[in-house]
């Protein structure tokens, strides 16, 4: 691991430690919508440091741990940490305009960073295998996985299924795509049919974004 995926990762389990023992202090930093538009703009960003629990904490750095070396290696630890980063805030800012109208709703978790990460390493490698545990003897091409969980998370948004951020998860793939494209360009030449492809749920997205959102 390079040494800046250490560095975060002992972040996000110091934090989310403190977290899980401070109940105040978990409050005081996880993302909510009525105390973000009451100027509260912090959580948008310290709630990407906070879990559930250990097996929220555990999933989340080890996705961390699978995908970021490959980002690095491509395109060096600042622009990295410019698509961890900013995949975050993009999270946070999709889930805030779709749940505008819901002061209560609440979350946390490195979810939008990572998926951020995920897809960036998916478009500088589109054709890469994917294994599950409970698929282990067969992988899924990058990219069909990309698009598949794009598809999910619309889904799982409007449905309201289980107690998950989807809107998290779709902001910070979609700040994964946009900002991949923006610092490493030549990624469009390299692998057109599949950004398109990777492309085509983010439209529908935003296309339908008025169905998605909750009323």
């Amino acid at each position: 691991m390079d040494k800046i995926v250490i560095i975060i990762i002992i972040v996000n389990v110091l934090f989310s430690l403190k977290g899980f023992s401070d109940r105040l202090f978990f409050e005081k930093y996880k993302f909510q919508i009525g105390p973000i538009l009451n100027g509260e703009q912090i959580r948008m960003f310290s709630s990407g440091f906070l879990h559930v629990d250990q097996a929220h904490l555990f999933f989340n750095m080890f996705a961390l741990y699978v995908f970021a070396d490959d980002v690095i290696h491509q395109l060096g630890i600042l622009k990295f940490l410019l698509i961890y980063v900013g995949s975050l805030l993009a999270g946070s800012t999709l889930a805030l305009s779709f749940h505008k109208k819901e002061p209560y709703y609440s979350a946390v978790g490195a979810s939008g960073a990572i998926m951020g990460v995920v897809y960036a390493a998916i478009m500088l490698n589109p054709h890469m295998e994917l294994r599950f545990i409970f698929f282990p003897f067969f992988g899924i091409p990058g990219y069909v996985f990309g698009v598949g969980y794009l598809l999910y998370s619309m889904y799982g948004m409007k449905a309201q299924l289980g107690n998950t951020g989807h809107s998290a998860h779709l902001g910070g793939a979609v700040g994964g795509f946009v900002l991949t494209l923006a610092l490493y360009p030549q990624v469009f030449i390299q692998n057109k049919t599949m950004v398109i492809i990777l492309a085509i749920p983010i439209l529908l997205m935003f296309i339908f974004k008025n169905k998605l959102e909750n009323k």
